[in-house]
């Protein structure tokens, strides 16, 4: 299924999104707090777009994502990539300084493992930020942006789109996913502790941030 959006990806996400994406990926970069040096991990990179904005920092910065589609999709972006399964991750224990992935993390088939695998890769005391589609706080926004999931955002993938029938997924994973306070207790259930999370744009988006235990 990735492999066929890849081509439009980007644009699409951007539309879906009002432009918010940008945002978004600049606010990762930002708290993940990257110095010149540092070995990154952008897991679910997809077209590498996230994995670019990282390597402002000047930190070593990977594209990993399981669709190969996705990656090719990126290949003009000067960072290096990697295809890889998120819960059998190819790289070695305590290889990076941080670690993160946005948009992704609902689409391993066994999030859970996802999230130890990126504690087994992580150094101690490495960081991890995880972006994702989550509850919005304000209950009539709440309402409304169901609303869009159901109707809307299908109607326009339909448009922008390589694959709409994609993003008739997409809407379910995000409804069906668990809402921030929930995804704070997996994180530090699996392999991490201390998250805490900041909502975005509402909680259409919550960045949860944790530490990998020394």
């Amino acid at each position: 299924m990735f492999d066929d959006v890849g081509k439009n990806y980007d644009l699409t996400n951007t539309v879906l999104s009002f432009g918010q994406d940008r945002r978004w990926r600049r606010r990762t970069r930002e708290r993940l707090n990257l110095r010149p040096g540092e070995r990154v991990l952008d897991l679910a990179a997809g077209t590498a777009v996230s994995t670019v904005e990282l390597a402002k920092s000047g930190a070593w910065c990977v594209a990993c994502d399981f669709s190969p589609g996705m990656l090719a999709a990126g290949a003009h972006r000067p960072v290096p990539k990697v295809v890889g399964d998120g819960m059998r991750l190819p790289f070695a224990d305590n290889t990076f300084d941080a670690v993160t992935i946005s948009y992704g993390l609902r689409n391993i088939h066994d999030f859970r493992a996802g999230l130890r695998e990126m504690a087994r890769v992580t150094r101690p005391g490495g960081r991890l930020t995880v972006n994702e589609f989550s509850t919005p706080v304000v209950p009539v926004f709440g309402t409304v942006y169901k609303e869009y999931l159901m109707r809307l955002l299908p109607a326009v993938a339909r448009v922008v789109s390589s694959n709409p029938e994609a993003y008739e997924y997409l809407a379910d994973s995000i409804r069906a996913w668990p809402d921030q306070e929930a995804l704070a207790r997996e994180i530090n259930a699996n392999g991490w502790q201390g998250c805490g999370w900041q909502n975005l744009t509402l909680g259409i988006v919550a960045m949860h941030s944790a530490i990998k235990p020394g």
